[in-house]
């Protein structure tokens, strides 16, 4: 009998709370990095400093690829990951924190 792909091990079935968590840190980096754009900050990433222009882009690099990241890989294999976004959002956070301050 053939297996469904969505029945696959590559789904979210498995490590949720990890998968769930890289893909919220995901969008919130989005939403922080929109947000500093509206407010006049500027991006220090080069490669997001040029996708800022093309939203379309921004959008696939920073929401829908950590999607597909999520789906495929193991959700140990994504806390370093989570780590690192974690680390980014509470950095963007800090900025923006003390550019309106």
């Amino acid at each position: 009998m053939a297996t469904n792909w969505l029945d696959s091990s590559a789904t979210f079935k498995k490590c949720t709370v990890e998968k769930a968590s890289f893909i919220l840190l995901s969008v919130f980096d989005l939403a922080l990095t929109i947000l500093a754009m509206y407010l006049g900050l500027w991006e220090i990433n080069p490669l997001v400093r040029v996708l800022v222009h093309i939203p379309v882009l921004l959008v696939m690099v920073k929401f829908v690829i950590p999607i597909l990241i999520a789906w495929i890989m193991p959700g140990r294999l994504l806390l370093p990951s989570i780590a690192a976004l974690a680390l980014v959002v509470i950095w963007n956070i800090k900025e923006l924190f003390v550019f309106l301050l």
